[in-house]
């Protein structure tokens, strides 16, 4: 390995020490407060690394990565996102009665299989970076392992992931047996080169390895789990499967998308078009049913990553650019409705019904104003992130001429209008007679932890508002190529 493909992966390096860093910090006895500090610098350290590093880009450690700017953007998107799940973790752990330090070694190898997938160009490292992934939020959901529902989920997850990873690894050989190779940008050069491009062994292979990716990013029809999973985890291991782990899965396959050109493949074009289409459907109506605030975003992430699909077919750099946006926003705005949810949780339970939050602007207004930002966000309302991100991904799908996953879109965005704004309301209602919950934690940490929500509201607006600085950033990674 030359020194510059070793500053290049030195990030990765980073996430991999972490994890070692807080084993050694559990042998030494440390409380959780040094750990979640660490652990938190920690992450700082491996983004601005990734910052630095950027002039060296792109860098190919061959036959297992590619450090690109591509990366660097999907893992700046993961690390801040366990940077704010860290937080939350903190506060939901210090008043639970499991030791907390474990946690954190789940976390941080999960983040690295997470951002490990963002750099796979190769079979072999994308199957075992996914793994990682698995394993780790085997053990994070079911990590309160004094609760039914905790464990139970944990149990589905574990089986459910099981069966996805064994058709990805089938679907990964029918594509070797087919092409002879393994690397994304060989696949397709070998195809050309030796049989004709509607090879049907390629074809399934593909697509069975797609029943692995759709179940990652719980995509109608893989999506059985969703609810069950969110309802169960630990608010915060909720807010890293629904931001972390599925921004990772993503980032592998736009890039297994345009290694391979899927997009190119009229077979594969109406998949992700079914797809799409029956995730934003399912998706919105289920939620309408819901009176569970965390099963109610879990159909409502169906539904994103159904609008996600979107600018993910036309496969050209302005679908890139609106899938980089959305995810982004549509992480911050997750980011913040469940770090209300974590503050707002006790010791016996988390707060996931709606009921818990009748008349909260009554009683905390700042939890209050975060939430319905959020929820107006996820809902697309003008002047937040959600409606910018929405925009984009409109005009991705228009610009291909998607016209019917784009109508879709747009009515089943009014549909969801309904069950956002129901909670919005009930948050202004006349709250009932409660004790105020008090706080056991330092105030320092109470202070940052609402601190860490206002900031989320400010991003959320910002985006909303002022996107031309963070798309021009985005480009300019993304010329890193």
């Amino acid at each position: 390995m030359s020194e510059l493909q070793f500053q290049a992966i030195l990030p990765f390096v980073l996430l991999a020490a972490s994890s070692i860093v807080v084993i050694l910090l559990i042998a030494f006895r440390q409380r959780h407060t040094v750990i979640q500090v660490t652990g938190f610098l920690m992450m700082c350290l491996v983004v601005f690394t990734m910052w630095q590093v950027r002039t060296v880009l792109p860098r190919a450690l061959p036959p297992l990565f590619l450090v690109d700017g591509f990366a660097a953007i999907f893992t700046g998107m993961i690390v801040f996102s366990v940077l704010v799940v860290g937080l939350f973790s903190f506060v939901y752990f210090e008043e639970r009665e499991e030791n907390p330090r474990e946690y954190y070694i789940l976390l941080f190898l999960a983040t690295l299989g997470g951002a490990v997938l963002t750099i796979s160009k190769h079979f072999l490292s994308f199957f075992l970076a996914l793994e990682l992934l698995s394993v780790g939020l085997y053990a994070l959901v079911g990590y309160l392992r004094y609760r039914n529902n905790a464990i139970e989920a944990g149990m589905k997850y574990l089986i459910l992931a099981a069966l996805s990873s064994a058709f990805l690894l089938f679907g990964m050989a029918l594509v070797y047996m087919e092409t002879g190779s393994m690397d994304f940008a060989f696949i397709v050069q070998r195809l050309a080169a030796t049989r004709p491009a509607n090879s049907v062994l390629f074809i399934m292979g593909i697509s069975i390895m797609l029943v692995a990716v759709g179940f990652k990013l719980a995509l109608v029809p893989f999506h059985l789990w969703a609810a069950d999973v969110y309802q169960g985890a630990p608010a915060p291991v909720t807010a890293f499967i629904a931001t972390s782990s599925k921004i990772a899965v993503f980032a592998v396959l736009l890039r297994l998308s345009q290694q391979i050109g899927l997009q190119q493949f009229p077979v594969f074009t109406t998949i992700f078009s079914i797809v799409a289409i029956a995730s934003m459907i399912t998706g919105n109506f289920l939620a309408l049913q819901q009176q569970n605030v965390k099963r109610l975003l879990a159909y409502s992430s169906i539904a994103h990553f159904g609008y996600l699909l979107v600018a993910f077919l036309p496969g050209n750099t302005a679908g890139v650019e609106a899938t980089i946006f959305y995810l982004s926003s549509y992480s911050i705005t997750l980011l913040s409705a469940l770090g209300v949810i974590t503050v707002m949780s006790t010791r016996e339970r988390d707060a996931e019904d709606i009921a818990d939050y009748r008349g909260l602007f009554w009683r905390y207004p700042a939890l209050a104003a975060v939430l319905s930002i959020a929820l107006f966000s996820l809902a697309g309302i003008p002047l937040t992130a959600g409606f910018l991100a929405k925009f984009f991904v409109l005009a991705a799908g228009v610009q291909a001429n998607l016209w019917l996953p784009v109508t879709v879109l747009v009515l089943a965005s009014v549909v969801s209008l309904y069950f956002y704004l129901r909670i919005i309301s009930t948050l202004f209602a006349d709250a009932p007679a409660a004790e105020e919950r008090k706080h056991t934690l330092h105030p320092f940490f109470h202070f940052a932890t609402y601190a860490t929500l206002w900031v989320m509201l400010f991003l959320l607006c910002w985006l909303g508002v002022f996107p031309g600085m963070f798309l021009a950033v985005v480009r300019d990674f993304l010329l890193l190529r």
